[in-house]
């Protein structure tokens, strides 16, 4: 067996690296090269250039295909550049505005990794005939008594594993994660060894596609005509003031509510509990109206053992990805749901947003957030 588990010399295997432009993917394709693979660059290029260009920190698209192309001269791989402008706008941004539409808090780099990258990528490199994909997530692959698991990364700080829960069995059988087992100071003066111009690149953003940290203005341009105002609405039915859509706010969301105080009630802080997009309300109320002991999953991914029906299984979830896991029972259901009862209450919980599985170190798979209930704190 060679360093990536496939049984062939590393000369006679072919490595397809996903390179996005920055350090991450670039020193992962220069690892492999190192190593004696054949190795493939592609880049794909997900979105209009000139839009990319006005935020620093994009990827996929105008400056990082050029970094990409750099990388592979440097260090001697074949480099290609693949349209999927059209596929990324149907399958990720049109997701995302739509999203925000029905009131959720969408992670449209998930939808990236589920719909375009580890699906039609996955795809395009076995065309290449190759025998692996590679990408510079911060994520372990590990060979296990069932097959190939997910882990998180071992970096904690860096750990990518919450945006890779809706990979599944026969694209992990496929991919391949080198920097795993590496710390981000590590990649970096893996690049300074290597001689990669963007050693000291900054990291992309999250939301490649916003270019300007306005995700409203970004679902006005993909929806016209569908951001209408309505009323901020306290939890006991008090109309507190207007807002200028929904796609502006988020459950949990503290700043930026532009409603000010309550007469006799300003040292209680107010939170959005809840929207209503099809009423255009923003519901909000004091932190405890936040807690939340049940979620309900959709569309599951799984890639643990497959858990008997209606019993329970203790593991730890995510519930965003800035966040601790927390501990809960986790029950899969029919139809691709599960239900997630949490062992304290846990706040600011948001639909749209994704509920990620662990035992240990080990990703068991996850769902889409699809609503709460429960474990509301006394006042």
């Amino acid at each position: 067996m060679n360093s990536l588990g496939l049984p062939k010399a590393p000369q006679d295997t072919r490595i397809v690296v996903a390179m996005s432009g920055g350090v991450d993917s670039s020193v992962t394709a220069a690892l492999l090269r190192e190593e004696g693979y054949d190795v493939v660059g592609i880049t794909l290029q997900l979105y209009d250039h000139g839009l990319a260009l006005q935020k620093p920190g994009a990827c996929c698209a105008g400056q990082d295909i050029y970094d990409a192309r750099q990388v592979a001269d440097r260090i001697g791989i074949p480099h290609y550049v693949l349209d999927y402008e059209g596929r990324f706008s149907q399958d990720v941004m049109d997701d995302f505005a739509d999203s925000y539409l029905r009131g959720e808090t969408p992670i449209p780099c998930v939808r990236c990794n589920q719909r375009v990258k580890f699906r039609d990528l996955l795809n395009t490199a076995r065309d290449l005939g190759a025998d692996a994909l590679a990408t510079g997530h911060y994520v372990r692959r590990v060979a296990g008594p069932q097959g190939a698991e997910l882990h998180r990364g071992i970096d904690p700080a860096k750990d990518q594993s919450y945006f890779l829960f809706a990979t599944t069995r026969e694209q992990l059988d496929f991919l391949r994660f080198p920097l795993g087992g590496l710390g981000k100071p590590e990649t970096r003066a893996l690049a300074g060894r290597f001689g990669l111009e963007v050693a000291a690149k900054p990291d992309s953003q999250d939301i490649c596609f916003v270019p300007n940290g306005n995700y409203a203005e970004v679902v006005a341009k993909l929806r016209p005509g569908s951001v209408e105002p309505g009323d901020i609405v306290h939890v006991d039915g008090r109309v507190l003031g207007r807002h200028k859509g929904v796609v502006h706010y988020t459950v949990g969301q503290r700043k930026g509510l532009g409603i000010g105080g309550i007469r006799g009630q300003e040292e209680e802080a107010l939170y959005v509990v809840r929207l209503e997009p099809a009423r255009r309300r923003v519901v909000v109320g004091p932190r405890r109206d936040l807690a939340r002991s049940l979620v309900t999953v959709r569309d599951v991914n799984w890639l643990g053992p497959e858990p008997a029906d209606g019993d329970g299984i203790e593991v730890s979830v995510k519930l965003r990805s800035a966040q601790p896991a927390a501990a809960a029972v986790w029950r899969s259901g029919t139809g691709g749901t599960a239900a997630v009862e949490l062992r304290e209450p846990q706040h600011g919980i948001a639909p749209g947003q994704a509920c990620v599985v662990y035992q240990g170190d080990r990703v068991l798979g996850g769902g889409w957030i699809s609503a709460t209930a429960g474990g509301v704190e006394a006042s």
